[in-house]
């Protein structure tokens, strides 16, 4: 696929195909993830690629923890609450997902289902954990660039043919990834992406969130009209 191809097509999946993803693929991915943009050279990137016994403990660790009422530990700042426009852009895409699932407002167990889903990393076969040095810590710049890296790797994913979500819920008991996962102290765990092959009779699968056009998000200065 070509680049616009890739990027215009590209959906976050949130159902897989119980089907394991070659670590021969993973790595090419990562490879070509890695030719993203980042400041300075720095690369302050690293990756945790879990998968089997590994990413099932993590699974059943996040769901325990989360029913049992145990605060989030994610190791980056939340901010605010969403207000405005931004509200209602995650309460748009929400309509659009719990509609295709059939999940009613009222329907708090299948509510509770998908956002168990969440913690489950949406069973996909492979979760990729993403940290950065510890030691480089209170910069924006960091997180940015692991940002950077995340867009590309999930446009290169899909253009190997793989599905992916990035998906804070995974890693909301950052003890429980870190302990399973192997991420030593010297490491901020930044967020996670799910990954596999999409299934494509799951019905969210199907959703294509909006954009906002380019002339509420641009502004052009010193341009001849």
């Amino acid at each position: 696929m070509d680049y616009e191809t890739v990027v215009r097509g590209r959906r976050s999946i949130r159902g897989y195909l119980d089907k394991p993803v070659p670590k021969e693929l993973i790595r090419e991915v990562l490879e070509i993830a890695m030719r993203a943009p980042t400041s300075l050279n720095t690369q302050p990137w690293n990756f945790y690629v879990v998968t089997g016994d590994v990413l099932d403990r993590i699974r059943e660790g996040n769901v325990e923890r989360n029913l049992a009422g145990v605060p989030d530990s994610r190791e980056f700042r939340m901010g605010p609450g969403y207000e405005g426009a931004h509200r209602e852009r995650q309460i748009g895409i929400a309509k659009q997902l719990f509609a295709v699932m059939g999940i009613e407002r009222h329907d708090k167990e299948a509510r509770m289902d998908w956002v168990l889903r969440g913690f489950r990393q949406f069973d996909a076969p492979v979760s990729i954990v993403i940290t950065y040095d510890k030691s480089i810590q209170g910069s924006d710049i960091a997180p940015f660039d692991c940002g950077g890296v995340v867009n590309c790797l999930v446009n290169t994913a899909w253009s190997k043919g793989l599905g992916c979500v990035i998906n804070s819920q995974g890693i909301m008991q950052s003890p429980v990834v870190r302990e399973h996962a192997e991420i030593p102290d010297d490491q901020v765990i930044q967020t996670c992406v799910a990954m596999g092959w999409p299934d494509d009779s799951f019905p969210a699968n199907s959703v294509v969130s909006t954009r906002k056009s380019v002339d509420e998000a641009a502004t052009f200065v010193g341009f001849e009209d």
